[in-house]
């Protein structure tokens, strides 16, 4: 491969996912190294002027501050819009500052978003509390509901958000009825694509306008930095995003993004092989436990639906033991699988999300949302299969179950 192959839409846009996860977006430098280049400065130097002068105009191309581009997070950014499919991608601080940014650089005082009900915690504050208060009009509504997002519809809405599959309850959304219904209202919809990534759901097939990630999770894979990405059309990024996000700067430091990169490289091979995995030990739970949900089990009611829009139904699942006491006492009793509130991660994870990332909210929203005090939700991660099935085994047994 050539030194600027990797950036060249006419080429990369033809290799299959695999290739481009590994090679999309590389850029190298003079001295012609094979993984991508680590760069770790704040500003740029010039040889004239002019130079400095064309660049902050627009008319030439270069970088000028990392706040606005910096070539690791440049490549980066090029190889998740080549995966996702999308034609522009900036990366972000955090899977928070790109929703953030996605929904405050197109939203004005008296706009009006729909958003659906099961989301992360920290998603419905931002459509709960954070946009009301620059007097954005928001209603949630049931993503399962098709009829419910038109009948949402005023004149004022401007954006249709939300998360398929949902953070916890892995609820899932309908992304080429919603999507086309916005698009044939003038409405931008804006996806959270967090817990599967373009490896197993690409929203934008669909007609998603916009895409969001908390690359911290599965595109990282690993657990070691925060990130986030938001994808589109090049006119929304540049004209509508990038204004936004040079001016209040949530960017992606360069060695976030070098770490990202590299998860990248291996996030279809980890997404698929979490993914086989959680259905089987969804499987081995269903007897088990009062309730499991997971989009690839055959008893969630969404099943078919998920099956036609993913490759694969992704590495998290849930469970109801019906009481926080129960609950913990199962967290409790495990001895392979740590407690943490993370997703995503090659390590199998779980929490009790009524008191972790959903705790910031109202009893009265949680039983909306399903988070019930006895949900569990588990990332699956890459250790061997029956050693996840035994540790479950126990800890379900010495929970009373």
């Amino acid at each position: 491969m050539k030194k600027t192959t990797g950036t060249d839409r006419k080429i990369t846009s033809n290799w299959r996912p695999a290739t481009q996860a590994v090679r999309g977006g590389t850029w190298r430098s003079e001295h012609g190294e094979t993984s991508e280049a680590l760069f770790l400065t704040s500003g740029y130097t010039y040889d004239d002027a002019q130079t400095v002068a064309d660049r902050f105009a627009g008319e030439a191309e270069g970088m000028t501050y990392s706040r606005l581009q910096n070539p690791t997070v440049a490549m980066l950014e090029e190889r998740i819009a080549l995966m996702e499919g999308a034609e522009a991608c900036r990366a972000q601080a955090s899977g928070m500052a790109a929703m953030t940014a996605a929904l405050l650089c197109q939203l004005s005082a008296g706009d009006h978003v729909v958003g659906a009900r099961a989301a992360f915690g920290s998603c419905r504050w931002l459509l709960d509390h954070l946009l009301p208060r620059f007097a954005i009009e928001t209603t949630i509504v049931d993503s399962a509901d098709n009829e419910a997002w038109e009948a949402a519809i005023r004149p004022n809405t401007k954006v249709f958000f939300f998360e398929t599959p949902a953070n916890p309850t892995l609820d899932v959304v309908d992304l080429a009825h919603v999507c086309g219904l916005a698009k044939s209202r003038g409405i931008t919809s804006v996806v959270d694509n967090a817990f599967a990534t373009s490896a197993l759901q690409r929203p934008m097939d669909f007609g998603a306008d916009v895409v969001a990630y908390s690359a911290t999770k599965l595109m990282d894979g690993q657990g070691r930095v925060l990130a986030g990405a938001v994808c589109g059309s090049r006119e929304w990024i540049e004209e509508v995003l990038l204004p936004f996000q040079r001016n209040t700067g949530p960017n992606c430091a360069p060695f976030n993004a070098w770490v990202v990169l590299k998860g990248l490289e291996t996030l279809g091979l980890r997404a698929h092989r979490q993914s086989e995995s959680a259905v089987e030990l969804g499987r081995f739970l269903e007897s088990r436990v009062p309730r499991i949900l997971h989009p690839g089990l055959e008893s969630h009611p969404r099943h078919a639906l998920a099956m036609k829009q993913m490759s694969a139904t992704g590495p998290i699942f849930a469970l109801d033991v019906e009481t926080r006491e129960k609950a913990f006492s199962l967290l409790d009793a495990l001895k392979l699988i740590d407690i943490s509130n993370n997703i995503g991660d090659a390590r199998s994870l779980m929490c009790h999300p009524a008191s972790t990332t959903h705790a910031g909210m109202s009893d009265e929203d949680r039983a909306d949302m399903g988070v019930t005090e006895g949900l569990l939700r588990i990332n699956v991660g890459l250790e061997d299969i029956e050693d996840l099935k035994e540790d479950l085994d126990q800890a379900l047994t010495k929970a009373g179950f």
